[in-house]
């Protein structure tokens, strides 16, 4: 009995760390130790009716996933803007110069859902984007 109780002390103590820790990374992002993006710009071009390129520029985009979303938010509104539902992502390039982000990310966009795994409902994402915060055209 008495290795069973110290037992369970040891794991409760472990627990309490794994929690102590899982809480620090939070404190520190709500400190605003962590810049949030700018999106600074979308520049578009049509390249024929189904097929779009965006060039976009984000400053303190950490990583490539701010970028991707606001890829995909001006795909999505320019969907809407040419009367389609749906925009799949073709590819994305980025390059970085010190904090300045800049890609060029390239869209079609149907009418009735593309085959592919990157396909997005342009309704669904605006709103997606809308409740983020991030920008489309």
């Amino acid at each position: 009995m008495r290795r069973d109780l110290g037992f369970r002390a040891l794991a409760g103590a472990a627990a309490l760390c794994l929690v102590a820790a899982c809480e620090m990374p939070r404190a520190a992002k709500s400190t605003g130790a962590v810049a949030e993006p700018d999106y600074l710009s979308i520049e578009t071009r049509r390249l024929d009716d189904e097929l779009v390129t965006f060039t976009l520029t984000l400053r303190n985009a950490p990583g490539d996933d701010p970028i991707r979303a606001y890829g995909d938010c001006a795909a999505a509104q320019y969907a809407r803007i040419r009367g389609f539902s749906f925009a799949r992502h073709v590819r994305t390039n980025v390059t970085r110069d010190g904090d300045i982000a800049r890609a060029n990310a390239l869209y079609s966009v149907s009418a009735v859902l593309p085959r592919g795994p990157q396909t997005l409902d342009a309704e669904v994402t605006l709103a997606n984007c809308r409740e983020s915060g991030i920008p489309s055209i």
